[in-house]
Protein backbone atom coordinates (compact mmCIF):
# COMPACT_ATOMS: atom_id res chain seq x y z
CA UNK A 1 0.00 0.00 0.00
CA UNK A 2 1.37 3.40 -0.95
CA UNK A 3 1.72 6.20 1.60
CA UNK A 4 -0.35 8.54 -0.59
CA UNK A 5 -3.31 6.20 -0.35
CA UNK A 6 -2.87 5.90 3.42
CA UNK A 7 -2.75 9.67 3.95
CA UNK A 8 -5.97 10.14 1.93
CA UNK A 9 -7.90 7.67 4.11
CA UNK A 10 -9.83 8.86 7.16
CA UNK A 11 -8.85 7.77 10.65
CA UNK A 12 -11.72 5.26 11.07
CA UNK A 13 -10.82 3.70 7.72
CA UNK A 14 -7.20 3.45 8.83
CA UNK A 15 -8.23 1.75 12.09
CA UNK A 16 -10.27 -0.77 10.10
CA UNK A 17 -7.42 -1.39 7.65
CA UNK A 18 -4.99 -1.79 10.56
CA UNK A 19 -7.10 -4.49 12.18
CA UNK A 20 -7.46 -6.30 8.84
CA UNK A 21 -3.71 -6.20 8.26
CA UNK A 22 -3.00 -7.50 11.77
CA UNK A 23 -5.32 -10.45 11.25
CA UNK A 24 -3.74 -11.14 7.86
CA UNK A 25 -0.28 -11.03 9.44
CA UNK A 26 -1.40 -13.54 12.06
CA UNK A 27 -2.70 -15.88 9.35
CA UNK A 28 0.54 -15.57 7.37
CA UNK A 29 2.68 -16.29 10.43
CA UNK A 30 0.52 -19.28 11.31
CA UNK A 31 0.75 -20.57 7.76
CA UNK A 32 4.52 -20.10 7.75
CA UNK A 33 4.88 -22.11 10.95
CA UNK A 34 2.64 -24.95 9.85
CA UNK A 35 3.30 -25.59 6.19
CA UNK A 36 5.36 -22.81 4.70
CA UNK A 37 4.49 -19.91 2.43
CA UNK A 38 4.82 -19.43 -1.30
CA UNK A 39 6.01 -15.86 -0.77
CA UNK A 40 7.56 -15.17 2.66
CA UNK A 41 8.25 -11.55 1.62
CA UNK A 42 4.50 -10.94 2.01
CA UNK A 43 5.02 -10.87 5.79
CA UNK A 44 7.57 -8.08 5.41
CA UNK A 45 5.20 -6.07 3.20
CA UNK A 46 2.33 -6.42 5.67
CA UNK A 47 4.54 -5.34 8.57
CA UNK A 48 5.63 -2.23 6.65
CA UNK A 49 2.01 -1.36 5.83
CA UNK A 50 1.10 -1.68 9.50
CA UNK A 51 3.98 0.63 10.44
CA UNK A 52 2.93 3.18 7.82
CA UNK A 53 -0.65 3.24 9.08
CA UNK A 54 0.46 3.55 12.71
CA UNK A 55 2.77 6.41 11.77
CA UNK A 56 0.01 8.35 10.00
CA UNK A 57 -2.39 7.78 12.90
CA UNK A 58 0.20 8.99 15.39
CA UNK A 59 0.96 12.08 13.30
CA UNK A 60 -2.73 12.93 13.21
CA UNK A 61 -3.01 12.39 16.96
CA UNK A 62 -0.10 14.74 17.66
CA UNK A 63 -1.37 17.32 15.17
CA UNK A 64 -4.79 17.32 16.84
CA UNK A 65 -3.36 18.05 20.30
Amino acid sequence: MKINKIVEMSSPELEKELSELKSELFKLRFSLATNGLDNPMKIKEIKKDIARIKTVLRQRELKGE
